[in-house]
C-alpha cells in the first residue's frame, strides 16, 4: 500500500461481549488487521463517501441494524470472512438511505476475520468449523473512519444509530 494513501469509510463496529470475542479471533486469525481495525462491517467506501453531502441529516432516527452471519468462507488464498446470511435488505437500505439514492452498487454484508494482503499467521490454520457461525448482530455505532498509508485507523466522525427504532422494527 502507498505510504501516503487516504482511505476513508462508513464502518458499523461490533461492540460489547461479541466485539471482544471477535477482535480475540481476528487477532489470532490475521493480528496485523486486528492491530489496524477493530470488527466492523464496512457500510460505504470512499470512492461512495466522496458525493455524501450530510451524515448527520441523513442519519436522523435511523435504526440500529441487525445482521446474522453464515460459516467462515475462504477468499484470496487465506482471507477468512464471515458472509451476511440475513439483513442485506436492511443493510441496502441504510446504504442508500446515507448516501441519499437509490442508484447504488451492491456491496455484499460480511465481518472480515482474516485479509489477504497481510501475512498469513500461524492462527491462519485454524479448521474453518473452529469458527464463529450463526452469529446474529445489532450494530448501532457507525464511524467515518480514515486511514492513512497503512496507520491505524482514526474516527473523524461518530453516530449512534437508535437502538429502540431498531427494536420496533423487528417487532412490526
Amino acid at each position: 500500500m502507498n505510504a501516503d494513501r487516504v482511505r476513508d469509510q462508513l464502518s458499523l463496529f461490533v461492540s460489547g461481549l461479541e466485539g471482544e470475542r471477535l477482535n480475540l479471533l481476528r487477532q489470532r486469525l490475521d493480528p496485523v488487521q486486528a492491530a489496524l481495525i477493530p470488527a466492523h462491517v464496512t457500510l460505504c467506501r470512499e470512492d461512495e463517501l466522496a458525493r455524501l453531502a450530510d451524515l448527520h441529516a441523513s442519519l436522523a432516527g435511523a435504526a440500529a441494524l441487525t445482521l446474522e452471519f453464515g460459516p467462515p468462507v475462504r477468499f484470496e488464498a487465506h482471507g477468512i470472512l464471515l458472509p451476511c446470511t440475513a439483513g442485506q435488505s436492511a443493510f441496502d437500505a441504510l446504504r442508500r438511505r446515507v448516501l441519499g439514492r437509490s442508484d447504488i452498487r451492491h456491496q455484499a454484508a460480511h465481518l472480515t476475520l482474516a485479509h489477504p494482503r497481510n501475512p498469513k499467521s500461524p492462527g491462519n490454520r485454524l479448521p474453518m468449523d473452529a469458527l464463529a457461525s450463526g452469529l446474529v448482530l445489532t450494530l448501532s455505532d457507525l464511524r467515518w473512519i480514515r486511514q492513512v498509508g497503512a496507520q491505524p485507523l482514526q474516527t473523524l466522525d461518530r453516530q449512534r444509530l437508535s437502538l429502540a427504532a431498531a427494536a420496533t422494527a423487528t417487532r412490526t
